[in-house]
């Protein structure tokens, strides 16, 4: 048999498979109306999956089991996804979901009280400016530290920094942003440039010790290595030009941001130090509540999903059959356990969109634990 008489076959083949899954969806639909009516039958049923898988793996024999399971399992994700859509259940995600669209704001605000962690000229304190060219900004000692004053109300807004285009996430800000009452409502990228911050007179020969963050030093390792100053980390590299210029010491410098130079009074001595020229840090806007502003366009979210092959993939599969980008995905070791792991996610969508809040709803149900950041927009540029 020739390749033109096998593809008109495959074309018929899959016309009757359109055919059969819109007529099986259309089935779901009915289940769906049904269980509207009816919510003592739950959305998801594990036995008769596990019984139908089964049955397609026996049926299709050793040969084609295993992508006859596959294919199967992703109908039955995509019939309960479906469902899901349009069966909202009473459950802590919905009523956090409704909280953020009844506070839902037209126009992101230009003013405020900002909490920034370090000190002037910090890279975190460029970013306020940028959120909020008429703030108020308020240092903090520390990124927890931010936290609490939005917590406390001590300010309405904290600037954290997440990931870093060169290092990666910043672990602590992940663990920080489970804490209870706390909303992410924008997110900025910021341009990274770091430069060596010293006394007047200093040379590159003088040159011992070296204050800076310890993202500026991975940022910067080449660099730091080549130089073979010892490197003593603070809480921002602001700070470091600070504790450098305070020392009045031209053995010491600092890589910080070039508005640090004139702030602190140092020269910079050279700015060709970092390992990667595109280096942005993404830095996000917190509040405290449940709250959003229109216009919303990326989502980020928090689960602990079973520790069982095919947890993951099954957590996925629920947000690609709404076809849904999901543009973030890392693991966390959950502290106190060994090997266990809690996924960070940032997804493409709106509270608004259609299905999502019947899949923020399913997501609840099956995992260990799940928990809404936000729904926001970000700056870029």
């Amino acid at each position: 048999m020739e390749l033109s008489e096998i593809r008109p076959q495959l074309d018929n083949i899959d016309a009757q498979l359109l055919d059969l899954f819109l007529e099986r969806m259309s089935l779901i639909d009915k289940i769906a109306d049904i269980k509207k009516r009816d919510p003592s039958k739950p959305l998801y049923d594990p036995a008769r999956e596990r019984e139908i898988l089964m049955r397609i793996r026996e049926r299709a024999g050793t040969e084609y089991g295993d992508a006859a399971h596959q294919l199967f399992r992703m109908v039955l994700e995509l019939s309960r996804a479906r469902q899901a859509a349009q069966l909202i259940p009473a459950t802590s995600v919905a009523a956090r979901v409704a909280a953020m669209c009844a506070h839902e704001q037209s126009v992101f605000p230009q003013s405020g009280r900002v909490a920034v962690s370090g000190v002037e000229g910090s890279h975190a304190g460029a970013a306020a400016d940028r959120l909020f060219p008429k703030g108020n900004i308020i240092f903090m000692d520390g990124f927890a530290a931010v936290v609490q004053a939005v917590q406390a109300g001590l300010c309405q807004f904290g600037i954290l920094p997440v990931e870093n285009s060169v290092q990666g996430s910043v672990r602590q800000v992940y663990d920080l942003l489970r804490e209870p009452d706390i909303c992410i409502v924008r997110s900025v990228r910021q341009l990274i440039r770091h430069v060596l911050l010293t006394q007047k007179d200093a040379q590159l020969s003088d040159i011992k010790t070296v204050y800076t963050h310890e993202q500026a030093a991975g940022q910067c390792s080449r660099f730091l290595q080549w130089l073979g100053a010892d490197v003593i980390p603070c809480v921002s590299t602001a700070h470091a030009a600070q504790r450098a210029a305070e020392s009045k010491d031209k053995s010491v410098a600092a890589i910080a941001g070039e508005a640090c130079a004139k702030l602190y009074g140092l020269s910079v001595l050279t700015d060709d130090i970092q390992n990667e020229s595109n280096n942005d840090t993404r830095f996000l806007c917190i509040t405290k509540g449940a709250s959003c502003y229109a216009g919303a366009d990326r989502m980020s979210i928090l689960v602990n999903c079973a520790n069982s092959p095919g947890a993951l993939y099954q957590m996925i599969a629920k947000i690609s059959a709404l076809g849904i980008n999901m543009c973030k995905l890392e693991s966390m070791p959950i502290p106190g356990t060994n090997f266990s792991y809690r996924f960070y996610m940032d997804l493409e969508c709106n509270l608004h969109q259609e299905g999502v809040l019947g899949l923020l709803c399913e997501l609840e149900r099956s995992c260990d634990s799940f928990t809404l950041l936000g729904n926001y927009t970000e700056m870029i540029g």
